[in-house]
């Protein structure tokens, strides 16, 4: 049976009369897109137009809820009490339904961004937290885990329907995080890198890290950020790589972990 995988972007980061990414083109490439929520970036308009652009390409909508840290683009990390983390989720959450909902659309799954998921990366009750809140509103929703970190600890606590994402443009540590953007080459730029690393990990089933260590792990999505130069010349030669490698492109199911 032919291998299967999703590709999925963050997009709709633009904020007013600035512009972030291409998101016209990587939704001609991916099969979900991870919507910004207005805390780490985006607003009610480039919601609303990411989203129906999405309903219109048939691609799989999801909320990409972050801290409340527009400067910072989500990526600085906050001390949060629990309950004021989870009901930032569902702020959030809420209003990628509303806003899906009246372009016709629905929200079937949340993944976390920047530091907020990084944090929830290395603490499973902080990740915990976050799901609890999520699901407390949508029962039924898919959440989207970096694989083989604590995130999808708790998912599996929570027997919840996942997704297993891995990344295309980021360099791994040995546990399965991501290297620190301040570090060199935690970015990936060149797009046939990109392509090839991705085609190895999905046919080994593991995480390759940067020293050569594989991490076994189940993996349903590849992540192609969306704000960088590179973003869709690397998303391109992803789909690409994989498509010549015989791995087939369709939505993640959502199975529990």
């Amino acid at each position: 049976m032919a291998q299967i995988i999703d590709l999925n972007a963050d997009m709709g980061e633009g904020f007013g009369p600035w512009l972030m990414g291409d998101d016209a083109a990587l939704l001609e490439i991916v099969t979900s897109a991870n919507i910004a929520c207005g805390m780490h970036a985006g607003d009610w308009d480039v919601m609303a137009a990411t989203m129906k652009n999405a309903v219109a390409k048939g691609v799989g909508i999801g909320a990409h809820p972050g801290f409340a840290d527009l400067h910072g683009f989500g990526r600085r990390r906050m001390d949060l009490p629990r309950a004021t983390l989870q009901n930032l989720v569902r702020y959030q959450l809420g209003a990628a339904q509303a806003m899906a909902a009246a372009v016709g659309g629905q929200v079937r799954h949340l993944k976390l961004h920047g530091a907020m998921a990084n944090m929830a990366a290395e603490d499973a009750d902080m990740a915990r937290a976050c799901y609890e809140a999520a699901l407390s509103i949508a029962p039924d929703l898919i959440i989207m885990v970096l694989a083989g970190t604590a995130q999808q600890d708790a998912a599996r606590d929570l027997r919840c329907a996942t997704a297993c994402e891995i990344f295309a443009d980021r360099a791994y540590n040995d546990d399965a995080t991501l290297v620190d953007r301040s570090l060199p080459g935690a970015v990936i730029h060149d797009p046939d890198q990109a392509g090839a690393r991705m085609v190895d990990m999905v046919r080994e089933g593991a995480i390759i890290t940067e020293n050569g260590k594989r991490i076994p792990t189940r993996i349903d999505t590849i992540c192609l950020h969306g704000d960088t130069p590179a973003a869709v010349a690397i998303a391109t030669k992803v789909r690409q790589a994989l498509h010549e490698d015989g791995i087939g492109l369709a939505p993640f199911s959502g199975a529990p972990v």
